[in-house]
Formats: structure tokens, sequence, C-alpha cells
């Protein structure tokens, strides 16, 4: 009698239960792998975020940025994301022509990023300057620039990411693009025998590096601040490079699709509050963009500034990615 009353028991707690979860709106993201993992920005904000919404957040992993826009114009209106976080400045404009993403239905004000913000559509949340990642214990002559890394030993080796799938490969593109103009097919030709790989996103690279397989990979000039933070490491720099550095702006929009565009909007806006602001420093590894009152972690100090930065503009992006992305094609079949 008692087994047969608990077992009752849990099965009507079971069933409010689950009746309870349904009752929760669901609030679907799209976001790249590091963005989910366990050191990454996502279980913090999912747990930020259901504290004030009352809702379900799912996080859902499907590749670096430039595949992520690929998977949404593959769903088209049948995706079940409501949000695509991890786009950035470089595919904005394609993200708009697919005429898959509606404005975010609020002000956005007292942003920090570097460039002033118009774009109704998508909301930025970090940013970052792309960088040379290297072990400082190891590589004792460090390259300065592209001539110099072209120039540097034939053994030395660089790991970058497929401009076709990832950010940071598109972002690597336009800054070779952007400092060296009509010369950039030379650049490309010149550097081909020091890529040891190219991987279809960030993750892939940045483990090879960390592994020893490669001496330098493309990464962040705030990269070296996990491992000073996190790990008390401090063998790990980025390098400063004479052109200029290519700034990186992330973004987050939602779909025209959603059928939770107020939720949707709700977590647009809480994106940009201390609340989310606190968790990106020392978890996905760029500058804030909004900078906390209480500035940011120390160990931040110890990176290097870019000598000037670079950046296309939103609109002109496509053009200048479809020829960058011809001259590297070209040079890497040679």
């Amino acid at each position: 009698m008692i087994k047969s009353y608990l077992s009752a028991a849990g099965l009507s707690l079971a069933i409010a239960t689950s009746a309870t979860a349904q009752d929760k709106p669901e609030l679907t993201i799209y976001t790249y792998d590091s963005f989910v993992s366990d050191w990454g920005p996502g279980p913090a904000v999912e747990k930020a975020f259901e504290a004030t919404c009352e809702c379900d957040l799912k996080l859902i992993a499907a590749g670096d940025g430039a595949a992520l826009l690929s998977r949404i114009q593959l769903e088209g209106a049948r995706t079940q994301a409501d949000i695509v976080l991890g786009l950035d400045t470089n595919i904005t404009e394609r993200a708009k022509n697919s005429g898959l993403f509606a404005p975010f239905g609020f002000k956005a004000h007292s942003l920090d990023v570097p460039i002033e913000w118009t774009d109704e559509i998508f909301l930025p949340y970090d940013w970052g300057y792309f960088a040379f990642v290297y072990d400082n214990t190891k590589l004792l002559t460090v390259p300065d620039s592209f001539e110099a890394l072209i120039a540097a030993p034939d053994n030395l080796k660089i790991v970058i990411q497929d401009p076709r799938s990832s950010t940071p490969g598109l972002g690597l593109l336009l800054w070779v693009k952007t400092a060296y103009g009509d010369r950039a097919p030379e650049i490309w030709e010149k550097l081909s025998p020091k890529i040891l790989t190219v991987t279809k996103g960030w993750s892939e690279a940045y483990g090879m590096f960390t592994e020893g397989e490669a001496d330098m990979v493309l990464s962040y000039t705030t990269s070296p601040a996990y491992h000073i933070i996190a790990e008390g490491d401090l063998t790990k720099s980025a390098a400063s490079f004479k052109e200029g550095h290519y700034m990186q702006i992330e973004v987050a929009g939602k779909l025209k699709s959603s059928d939770q565009p107020e939720l949707a909007d709700e977590f647009l806006k809480f994106m940009t509050s201390p609340a989310f602001q606190t968790i990106i420093p020392t978890t996905n590894w760029m500058y804030p963009a909004v900078f906390p009152q209480s500035g940011l972690p120390q160990g931040f100090e110890e990176l290097i500034t870019p000598v000037d930065s670079l950046i296309v503009a939103p609109e002109d992006s496509e053009k200048t990615r479809e020829a960058a992305l011809a001259e590297w094609l070209t040079a890497l079949s040679r």
C-alpha cells in the first residue's frame, strides 16, 4: 500500500513537473561551439537569463560564425532558432540580404564598441582584434608583420581557419586585404608554405596549437588573457603586427520566423546588461560591448595594444570578401 502510494505520488509529481516545464516559453539560440562549452559563457548566460525570464533557454552549437549563417540560410523559415549569436560585421550584410532577420524592438544605447553603431537588426555583445598567438618560451624571434612571417625560417608553421566556415578565418582574409590591397595575392602565395593546415573552426585550430602541433595560431590579442587568468600561465603571447590588427565585432540577431519575438528582444536587451557583459571577459575572452563599471579583470593589462585598427565597413564587406576569398583560394591551390 505504501509502495503504491509512493508510486502514485511520484507519477503525480512527474506529471506536474512536466506540465510546469511545458508552460515555460522556450527560446532557442544557435551559436558557436566554444560559446556553449563548459568553459565558455553559455552555461553562466543560460543560468543568469533563466533567473529573470521564467523561460527555458536552449543554446545549440551550430559551428563557427560563417557556418551559423549557412545553416540558417539552409533551414530558412523552418529553422527552430529564435536568435543567432556569433555572426560578425564581416557577414551581417550577407545575413541581412537573406531576409531572414528582423529588427530588434528597442533602442540600443551606451555601447562601448570602437565604431559608431547604427545597425537596428544586429546587436554587438563583444569585440576584439585578430592576432597570431605563440608560445614565448619556444618562439624567440617573433614575426612583427605578415612580411616578417613570410621571411621566418621554413620550419615555422601556422594554423589558420577556413574563411568559408569561420569568422576568424574570414577576418584574416580581410586583414591581409585591408593591409596590402592589390598585394594581397602575393602575400598569400608567399605565406602558403607556412600554413600547416586550415581548420573548419577556431576550436580545432587553437587545440592544435596548445597541443604543440604548430608554432602560431590565428586567434585574438585577448587569447593570452585566458592562460594568464585561468591557468596562471604567462607563456602565451600575441604577436604585434606593424600593419595593425583587424577588428572583429560579434553580434546577435533575431529571426523573423521566431514564435517568441518579444522573448527574443528580452534576451537581446539582457545581452547588453551587466549580468551578461561581466561574463564575457573571462569566458569568451573578448572585450565586452558594454564595459563594466568595475573595469576589466586583472590580467587584461598584460595584453598588446594594436598600433592601428583595421576594419571593413559592414556594407562593403561582401564585395571585399568575394575578392579576398578568390585570391586566397587561388594562392592556396598552387
